[in-house]
């Protein structure tokens, strides 16, 4: 639990508030492959990952669409089943072996009402959920593939050295063998 007393204390929590966070979560393994939510079952947690890359995907047609990826101190939830506890629209899966500090709906609950600094947190990173999700929206609608990638390259440089090359073409709405050709013209 070390990596998570040390996310929630470099963000300003200490004392007894820390020792109820950190207390509230439990760290799970997941095997590569794993599902760690499942399209059509309601969203039991959402976690902070220790480690491992997380896909984020939907099947269209028997096609796998990768929508997001989540990487090491980044937070993972499919998050309208989780928050409206209805049935999940997406997969996430493991793509490596990985471990995820999770939180069940009951126990977040208990921290928002407990610790008011825990609660502005929690609503600090729904914003900025929702503010990323409609960003996406908005870029596959308005962007070329071209200008996707420079602006994933620009913003998000890490995620373009952790995940596998045929899961960013399908996040940036291309196929691998044209993204090959966009990373080949911006070199």
């Amino acid at each position: 639990m070390e990596k998570l007393t040390h996310y929630f204390a470099r963000i300003g929590f200490d004392g007894e508030a820390l020792t109820d966070i950190v207390k509230a979560f439990r760290l799970q393994a997941f095997r590569k492959n794993e599902l760690v939510v499942e399209e059509g079952k309601v969203s039991q947690y959402i976690g902070l990952v220790e480690s491992g890359i997380f896909q984020y995907y939907v099947l269209m047609d028997g096609e796998e669409r990768t929508t997001y990826v989540s990487i090491e101190n980044t937070f993972l939830a499919s998050l309208k089943s989780f928050i409206s506890q209805t049935p999940s629209q997406e997969n996430i899966r493991a793509l490596t072996d990985g471990r995820i500090y999770v939180i069940n709906r009951a126990s977040l609950k208990q921290l928002v009402n407990d610790i008011p600094k825990f609660k502005e947190f929690y609503i600090d990173l729904l914003e900025k959920s929702l503010c990323g999700i409609d960003a996406t929206r908005h870029d596959l609608i308005v962007l070329t593939g071209e200008q996707r990638y420079e602006k994933m390259l620009k913003e998000e440089p890490h995620l373009l050295q952790h995940i596998p090359l045929q899961y960013l073409a399908s996040m940036l709405g291309v196929t691998p063998r044209h993204l090959s050709r966009i990373r080949n013209s911006i070199r």
